[in-house]
């Protein structure tokens, strides 16, 4: 299909879409060609998502809302999604673009209220504790990637304690 002139400030460039486009899944057969293109149905996905407004107050130059939502949805049964995504971090992994560092602040890392107490029946758990009840072997284990600039300290893993006194 011939590809829509970019009208609105948040679209998808020609330069993206040419990223986008192959990672897209091919039609499975004949049927009735869609009223609107992928480019246009796509832009209206990346508008409601980006705005968090009702699927039902997707602009028309988009296409139908029905037809965005339905879109939408059948790619995410399908896991279109997914592998979109994943084709996109793998190319810009294999460009160097990704550092895959993890930093961990504890002094913002919280739990929730309901994590104040207990199992009372830890062998009903659905992953049961480990043996002597220690943290299992690879549990936060952080790995620090030789590409990336050693930014932060990696604190994954250590616990800290701070008195009350000060």
């Amino acid at each position: 299909m011939a590809t829509l002139a970019v009208t609105r400030r948040f679209d998808l460039t020609d330069g993206q879409w040419a990223v986008l486009e192959p990672l897209l899944p091919v039609p499975k057969g004949p049927g009735r060609p869609s009223q609107w293109t992928k480019r246009q149905l796509i832009d209206g996905i990346r508008w409601r998502v980006r705005v968090g407004a009702p699927w039902r107050d997707v602009p028309e130059c988009y296409g139908s809302w029905q037809a965005v939502y339905a879109l939408f949805r059948r790619w995410q049964r399908a896991g279109v999604w997914a592998r979109i995504v994943a084709g996109l971090q793998g190319r810009a992994d294999a460009a160097g673009l990704i550092c895959w560092q993890v930093s961990v602040d504890s002094t913002i890392a919280r739990a929730h209220q309901h994590a104040a107490g207990a199992r009372t029946r830890p062998d009903e758990q659905a992953e049961p504790p480990a043996p002597g009840g220690g943290e299992p072997a690879d549990h936060a284990l952080g790995v620090r990637v030789a590409a990336c600039p050693p930014r932060h300290p990696m604190v994954v893993g250590v616990k800290q304690r701070r008195s009350l006194a000060g």
